[in-house]
């Protein structure tokens, strides 16, 4: 990536085919409906899954979903057109603004006797073993079948899961379909089942225009044989409006070359704020994982059982080395409480 000489002009000259992005959102049957946060308004949509949703979604269709990177890239090449010098921040304080105070909501431990499947081999992943509460996301959009990573997050509902805004809605545009969660995906395999969406929520500030500073969205999950996600495979807890530059871990399901998706990969690294685009107010990790780890969770600390204060957004050109992840202020809070209280 060549820096240009001042703020406005690599800003300018920064373009859609230059952004990696690490998921894909998609389409949807259901008209969607508003609802209003405390702080923002959010946008729901029922995913439009029944009985035959996890049945679609055989080994070989998880196998050889695309990790698309459609959405995000056209979010940007949005955004990029419609920057003007007049838009550009001038001062720290709007490039980084202190959204509220910091937040924290306590994580939940697996109360189920479900355990992994034997068949698992833990030892086939080279990168990171499987985490029970992270996990692949699958979604059709268009009729092409996509992946993205996610997590099962503390809620009240107990069945409340993280992704990226561009995961599971267009930016703008239509919702996704055949919307499911695979909890510590291995080579094709589903320990804890499938898990199917029954509503799909993120940011208006994404859902009306696909705003990278609010890439976030949150999936309620329909029980499964009777119970629910996080009394299975626990649930991270979660912190909002926290410091930035702290140190991270970030998990993912890394798809395209040279990962093959098959197995979790992780990040670890001190934050940074995005050099190109500080509109987006977004902050970067060292990482190389590509297209497929979207919506993969970033825990503070060093393991994965950290609070969780950011998601896999988007990365620079094929070779990447910086993943970007939102800033969780208050806005991407009401979306969160939202979606965690919804029945």
């Amino acid at each position: 990536m060549t820096r240009t000489k001042t703020l406005a002009t690599s800003l300018l000259s920064l373009t859609a085919a230059a952004l990696l992005a690490l998921g894909a959102g998609s389409g949807a049957t259901a008209a969607p409906s508003i609802s209003h946060g405390t702080d923002a308004s959010t946008l729901s949509s029922d995913s439009a899954s029944d009985g035959r949703t996890a049945d679609y979604w055989t080994p070989e269709r998880m196998k050889n979903a695309v990790s698309g990177d459609v959405l995000a890239t056209k979010a940007l090449t949005r955004a990029q057109a419609a920057v003007g010098l007049a838009d550009l921040p001038v001062s720290p304080e709007q490039v980084f603004p202190e959204l509220g105070h910091a937040v924290t909501i306590e994580g939940q431990k697996a109360t189920s006797s479900t355990a992994p499947s034997p068949a698992v081999d833990r030892k086939a992943n080279a990168g990171e073993s499987p985490v029970a509460h992270i996990g692949k996301l699958f979604f059709t959009l268009g009729g092409v079948n996509y992946v993205c990573s996610g997590n099962s997050v503390a809620s009240a509902n107990q069945s409340t899961v993280s992704t990226a805004g561009h995961c599971l809605n267009e930016g703008p545009g239509a919702f996704a379909s055949n919307f499911t969660f695979v909890p510590a995906y291995l080579n094709g395999a589903a320990p804890y089942g499938k898990w199917t969406a029954k509503a799909l929520y993120t940011t208006s500030q994404w859902s009306s225009s696909g705003n990278m500073q609010y890439d976030t969205g949150f999936a309620v999950m329909n029980t499964l044989d009777g119970q629910k996600l996080s009394d299975v495979v626990g649930a991270s807890g979660v912190q909002f409006n926290a410091a930035r530059g702290l140190a991270y871990k970030s998990f993912g399901y890394p798809a395209a070359s040279p990962f093959t998706g098959e197995s979790p990969k992780s990040c670890s690294g001190t934050a940074a704020n995005d050099p190109y685009n500080p509109q987006y107010n977004t902050q970067g990790i060292p990482c190389n994982m590509t297209g497929g780890s979207s919506g993969g969770p970033w825990f503070i600390g060093t393991s994965s059982s950290g609070y969780q204060n950011s998601v896999n957004s988007y990365g620079y050109g094929s070779n990447s080395t910086k993943m970007y992840g939102p800033y969780w202020g208050t806005v991407i809070q009401s979306t969160y409480q939202t979606a965690s209280t919804a029945p």
